[in-house]
């Protein structure tokens, strides 16, 4: 039986930081794999011609799964994302023409959780600041800097991340406060609270709620009013949970001590530019899942997906498989079976 062709798509640079020689490694056990050398993130009609003869296309987050790609892409039967994110997938048009969509799992909980407690640690230091200041030229005030037991955490959204940094702060000597409103209090335990609440009496307050239509700009001018002037905000979540105007306003009136971002509304959801050189603000670039453990996950969850469609079974990390004919038929292809045989099996890994 031939091999599976896999297209993989990321950049030379991108495949160095994000798809690790020992996943590379591994993937080629499985499959042919056929590298994107153009230097560029291909998209639409061209990735769909660079692939071309392949059944598999893996694709970093910046390359867009297109409708356009899709409907030119003749021989491909599953488009597999190495990352959680999926909103620049056209879900729909891939299901159109029967292309399998997947997912990789989120192995990323503990790396933004340890993100969100150095940004912490900087702010309630005043480093970044600290070494701004020294930079210019001028002798950092280091008394006004806060220790971390004893302060409270307040964070927005109580799934892993959450819950992972809460354990971390509590450990450190933090009061730690949650507000989910999509989880019974039950599971908030000792640590719920009302929104109201936990923005009025945190130091520290934490956004890592789900992206919703419910939940645009869930930071916005209001929000920021009821926090203390001496406390911080940050967000690891999504760009589009924040009002940025109001942010910086926040910030500019003195309203907050200072904020931490790693998500933002600039492309690939980093902080935006309004945000740049500002002693107040420690800014990430979109990197909080970024550390090689938490890479690694992603990049052998892309294998192991590999390795079924090698096999003939439906992978782990699937989104539509009862939509997805063309995966089918390459799976009945591959085991022999008949259509009748073949159920896809899903994973919830929300």
């Amino acid at each position: 039986m031939e091999r599976l062709k896999v297209f993989l798509a990321y950049t030379d640079d991108e495949l160095g930081s994000y798809y690790s020689e020992s996943g590379l490694k591994a993937l080629q056990a499985h499959a042919d794999v056929v590298r994107n050398t153009t230097g560029r993130v291909l998209a639409g009609r061209e990735l769909a011609d660079a692939s071309a003869g392949c059944q598999v296309i893996i694709a970093h987050r910046s390359v867009a799964g297109s409708r356009e790609t899709f409907a030119h892409a003749q021989h491909l039967s599953a488009f597999l994302r190495g990352a959680v994110d999926i909103s620049t997938i056209d879900v729909p048009a891939a299901s159109e023409h029967g292309i399998l969509v997947t997912r990789a799992s989120a192995g990323f909980s503990t790396a933004v959780a340890e993100l969100a407690l150095a940004m912490i640690f900087d702010l309630a230091r005043g480093i970044s600041k600290a070494r701004h200041e020294y930079a210019q030229g001028h002798m950092p005030v280091v008394a006004k800097s806060r220790q971390i037991a004893g302060t409270r955490l307040g964070i927005i959204g109580f799934g892993r991340i959450g819950r992972a940094l809460a354990r971390h702060a509590a450990a450190l000597g933090m009061i730690v406060r949650a507000y989910d409103p999509f989880l019974p209090p039950e599971e908030l335990g000792e640590h719920g609270a009302a929104f109201e609440t936990l923005l009025s009496e945190s130091d520290y307050v934490v956004c890592l709620a789900a992206s919703t239509p419910q939940t645009g700009n869930l930071m916005n001018a209001c929000a920021f009013r009821m926090m203390q002037p001496h406390a911080c905000f940050l967000n690891l979540a999504r760009g589009e949970l924040v009002d940025e105007d109001a942010l910086l306003a926040a910030l500019n009136e003195g309203r907050l001590r200072g904020a931490g971002l790693d998500v933002g509304r600039a492309a690939d959801q980093k902080p935006s530019a309004i945000f740049e050189n500002r002693p107040d603000v420690v800014l990430m670039p979109h990197v909080g899942g970024m550390t090689a453990e938490a890479r690694e996950h992603q990049v052998m969850d892309t294998v192991r997906q590999v390795a079924a469609l090698a096999a003939g079974n439906w992978p782990e990390g699937a989104v539509n498989p009862q939509q997805a004919y063309r995966a089918a038929a390459l799976l009945n292809t591959r085991n022999g079976a008949t259509s009748a045989t073949i159920k896809p099996r899903t994973k919830d890994i929300s």
